[in-house]
C-alpha cells in the first residue's frame, strides 16, 4: 500500500489569521476612515474562524502539538470575535452596561494576551519568522485589553453607569499596529511554506535558530554526508 501524502495545512491556516488580523487591524487604525467592525464578522466566521480550525485539525491529524494548539485556538477565537460582533445577533455586547461590556471585553483580551504569551515561548525554539508573528501579536492582545479597560466617555450622562463608553483610541491604534506587524509575519510565513514545497523558483529566509530541531537536524545530516 502507497503512503498516502499529507499537504502542510499550516500555510492555509496562517493566511486565514492574516488576512482576518489585517482587516481587523486596519480598523482598529481607522485606515480609510472606517472605525465599525461589522466586516470583519464574515471574515471572522469563515476564514479566520472555520478555516484556520480545519487547518488546525489537519496539523493535529499530521502530528504538530503547536501547530493543531495554535490554529485550531486562534480559530476559536476568531468565531469568538465574530460572535461578539454579530448585529443584534447574539446580543452579547447588549446584555451588559455600556462600561461592564468594555471591562469584560477587557478580561476576555487579557485571557489571549496570556495564551499568546505562552505560544511566544514555545516559538524560542523554532524560528526567527515564526517567533515575530507572536512577539508583534502579543502585544497587540495586550494593548488591546488595555484599551478596554481604561475606556473613555463619548456620550454625557447624569449616571457614569448609563454613559456610553468607548476603548481607549490611543491604545486601540497600537494594538492595530501590532496587530497589521503580526498579520504580515503571518503571511510571510505562509508563503514560506508555500515556496518551500518545491513549487516556486525560490525560497524565504526564515531563520531558524541554532539551537531549533531543524538546525540540530541539519547538523546531524552534515556530519553524516562528510567523510570520514
Amino acid at each position: 500500500m502507497s503512503k498516502r501524502n499529507i499537504a502542510n495545512p499550516s500555510p492555509l491556516g496562517l493566511c486565514g489569521f492574516a488576512l482576518t488580523t489585517f482587516l481587523l487591524s486596519a480598523i482598529n487604525m481607522q485606515t480609510l476612515g472606517v472605525t465599525t467592525p461589522n466586516i470583519v464578522v464574515a471574515a471572522a466566521f469563515a476564514y479566520g474562524g472555520l478555516v484556520q480550525l480545519l487547518a488546525g485539525m489537519w496539523e493535529m491529524a499530521i502530528g504538530n502539538t503547536f501547530g493543531a494548539t495554535s490554529l485550531s485556538s486562534f480559530g476559536g477565537f476568531w468565531i469568538s470575535i465574530a460572535i461578539i460582533l454579530t448585529p443584534g445577533g447574539f446580543a452579547i455586547e447588549s446584555s451588559y452596561d455600556s462600561l461592564e461590556f468594555q471591562h469584560a471585553f477587557s478580561l476576555f483580551l487579557f485571557g489571549w494576551f496570556i495564551f499568546t504569551t505562552l505560544l511566544l515561548l514555545c516559538t524560542l525554539s523554532s524560528s526567527l519568522a515564526h517567533l515575530s508573528i507572536f512577539l508583534s501579536l502579543s502585544p497587540a492582545f495586550l494593548c488591546l485589553a488595555l484599551s478596554h479597560l481604561y475606556p473613555h466617555i463619548t456620550s454625557a450622562s447624569t449616571s457614569t453607569i448609563a454613559a456610553t463608553w468607548a476603548p481607549n483610541e490611543q491604545l486601540t491604534f497600537a494594538g492595530g499596529v501590532f496587530g497589521m506587524l503580526s498579520a504580515f509575519a503571518a503571511w510571510y510565513n505562509a508563503l514560506a511554506g508555500i515556496v518551500g514545497t518545491g513549487f516556486t523558483f525560490f525560497t524565504l529566509p526564515v531563520g531558524h535558530f541554532p539551537w531549533s530541531e531543524h538546525s540540530r537536524n541539519r547538523k546531524v545530516a552534515a556530519r553524516k554526508e562528510s567523510p570520514v
